[in-house]
C-alpha cells in the first residue's frame, strides 16, 4: 500500500508542478513483515494485485525487483517481470550487487531498461547486455557505503561495448548521500 501511495504522490506532483516525473514500482525489493517467511505470496500479490493497480492508474511505466539472494531469486522475479509486460511496463534489476544469481541475464532477456548494481557480474551477463539494450547502472555510493570489496566488472562492459550509466541510488538505507 505504502508503494502505491507514493506513485500516487508522484502522479499528483507532477499534475501540479508541470515538471516531467518518472516513476518505477519497486515492491519487489524487500519482504514486507506481513509477509515474512511467504515470499512467493508476496510475488504473487504484486502481480495479481499491485501492478494491474500501476497500470490501470498508469502511476509508473517501469517495475523493478532486488534479484539477489537476500532480496528475491531468479523465478520470483521472472514471475514479476512477465506480469509487468503483459501490463506494458518495462522492467528494471538490481541486480548482482551481493552475489551471482544470473538476475542481469535475466533482465537482459527481458529487454529492461536497466541493470543496476551489478558489483558480481560476470562475462556471460556481460555478453547478455551486450545482445539487449539494457543499460549498467554503476551504483558507487551504495558501493562504497557498504564498504564492498567487489568492483563492476568495467573493462568488461567496455569491452564488449555495453552502454553504462552512473546513478546515486540515493536511500537511507545503503546509499544516504543527500546533502
Amino acid at each position: 500500500k505504502d508503494e502505491l501511495k507514493m506513485l500516487r504522490a508522484a502522479k499528483v506532483l507532477e499534475q501540479e508542478r508541470k515538471v516531467k516525473i518518472t516513476t518505477t514500482l519497486l515492491a519487489a525489493h524487500a519482504l514486507p513483515p506481513e509477509f515474512e517467511g511467504r515470499a512467493d505470496d508476496y510475488i504473487e500479490h504484486i502481480c495479481q494485485e499491485i501492478i494491474p493497480i500501476v497500470a490501470e492508474e498508469n502511476l509508473a511505466t517501469s517495475v523493478d525487483v532486488f534479484c539477489e539472494s537476500i532480496g528475491f531469486n531468479l523465478e520470483q522475479t521472472e514471475k514479476v517481470f512477465a506480469t509487468a509486460k503483459q501490463y506494458g511496463l518495462h522492467v528494471k534489476g538490481h541486480t548482482e550487487q551481493l552475489s551471482n544469481l544470473g538476475g542481469t541475464e535475466l533482465t537482459a532477456r527481458y529487454k529492461g531498461l536497466s541493470a543496476d548494481h551489478i558489483e558480481y557480474l560476470d562475462e556471460d551477463g556481460v555478453v547478455a547486455l551486450s545482445k539487449s539494450d539494457t543499460v549498467a547502472t554503476l551504483l558507487p555510493g551504495a558501493f562504497y557505503f557498504l564498504r564492498e570489496t567487489q568492483l563492476p566488472p568495467i573493462e568488461l562492459l567496455r569491452k564488449y561495448h555495453v552502454p553504462m550509466a552512473i546513478a546515486t541510488d540515493v536511500n537511507p538505507g545503503t546509499s544516504p548521500f543527500s546533502d
